[in-house]
């Protein structure tokens, strides 16, 4: 039997705890992963172990992750992963902004305002 799809998705939350918040789910073909990190470091170390340990070789960052970010993940990772971005247009990243200033996303600590 040939070995499932392993993805993981990868996001930036102020109060995250890569540790905590994550979470697995399993099909017969796919195991997506998703986690929860505070920074860009997390995320790298994150991506890493999961290739290292768990055989991930597929990662889509949410879109607050910068282009050089992403280029550092890229080659941290090496040329057999694919690293994928979600970005929206315009109208709805002004939506999502709103919605997470609301929550009180921007004024947690190292976030701004």
């Amino acid at each position: 039997m040939p070995e499932k799809f392993k993805t993981a998705f990868v996001a930036h939350v102020p109060d995250a705890d890569p540790v905590k918040h994550r979470c697995t789910i399993t099909t017969s073909l796919c195991e997506l992963t998703s986690i929860l990190v505070k920074n860009d470091e997390e995320a790298m170390k994150v991506c890493q172990e999961l290739t290292q340990k768990e055989g991930v070789r597929a990662f889509v960052l949410c879109p607050g992750f910068t282009h050089q970010a992403i280029a550092r993940i890229v080659d941290a990772l090496g040329k057999d992963v694919s690293v994928s971005v979600a970005r929206g247009d315009g109208p709805s990243n002004r939506v999502a902004q709103k919605l997470m200033r609301a929550a009180g996303w921007f004024t947690q600590e190292g976030q701004p305002s």
